[in-house]
């Protein structure tokens, strides 16, 4: 007892029974709150691609192959990734109705929740571009003016210089991006559907992508005014001045022949 005692009394007896107790702490608090929650994070993922799995097997496997390897009436979805799922489904083009040169937008038939499985799903197939989140495509910090330079030297081209969409080659077209929402403006630039090229974060950064969806909803937001009155579609310099120079000089020609003809009338009076 006396030997006992005197350990108790010895100055570092404190320091030792301390340390034993934050490693008891901390040695059940590993082994059981980050456990569960891993465990709860990882139960969920699970679960949401066997959901999306099935999800898929009814509505994509007939064209892009039951491992999503593609097909001659599909491409593989191996390393698309969720943004081009969400973007897809997301719009209404998948599931397609019918082949064809353009997959047009229609109205979509899942769920947010059963387009998640389906990203889920296709995400565990291969690493591919993940789904952005509001800080990434939000308003805030864009520069406007910037995405619109932006916009004119990279998207104009196809989609006209406000985004009215236009015609392409052999049945294609570029699609209006009026009223599409600003996510799917972002992952459409990150994944690059159908005609379109991809810009990756190397070739437009985060910050650009967010400047230019900005600047499309600047000019097709639904309170925005034409600061120059009737904007005639919107299509550009070229179309618009082709209207005025066939329609504005046709109306001074008739107005000049007009004016000489009222003029002989007169002198001949």
């Amino acid at each position: 007892m006396k030997k006992l005692s005197a350990r108790r009394r010895h100055p570092l007896a404190a320091v030792v029974v301390l340390l034993l107790a934050l490693a008891a702490t901390g040695g059940l608090y590993a082994a059981f709150a980050p456990a569960s929650k891993a465990q709860a994070d990882e139960t969920s993922q699970s679960l949401a691609i066997d959901e999306g799995k099935k999800l898929y097997a009814v509505g994509c496997a007939s064209c892009h192959g039951t491992g999503g390897q593609g097909t001659s009436d599909g491409p593989s979805l191996v390393g698309v990734g969720a943004a081009a799922v969400d973007f897809q489904v997301g719009t209404g083009r998948m599931p397609a109705q019918q082949p064809g040169a353009q997959i047009p937008s229609k109205k979509v038939i899942y769920s947010q929740a059963e387009i998640d499985q389906l990203a889920a799903y296709i995400s565990s197939l291969g690493a591919g571009p993940a789904v952005p989140g509001k800080a990434q495509y939000g308003p805030e910090g864009a520069d406007i003016a910037k995405g619109g330079e932006l916009f004119r030297t990279n998207c104009a081209q196809c989609h006209n210089f406000t985004g009215k969409g236009g015609a392409l080659t052999h049945g294609k077209f570029a699609p209006s991006l009026e009223g599409v929402s600003p996510k799917h403006i972002y992952e459409a630039m990150q994944t690059g559907p159908q005609n379109m090229p991809s810009f990756n974060d190397t070739t437009l950064t985060e910050q650009n992508k967010k400047d230019i969806i900005a600047y499309l909803n600047a000019v097709n937001g639904e309170e925005t005014e034409s600061p120059g009155g009737l904007e005639l579609g919107g299509l550009g310099p070229v179309s618009e001045g082709l209207f005025a120079w066939i329609f504005g000089l046709g109306a001074l020609i008739a107005v000049a022949v007009w004016v000489a003809a009222r003029t002989a009338k007169a002198k001949k009076s």
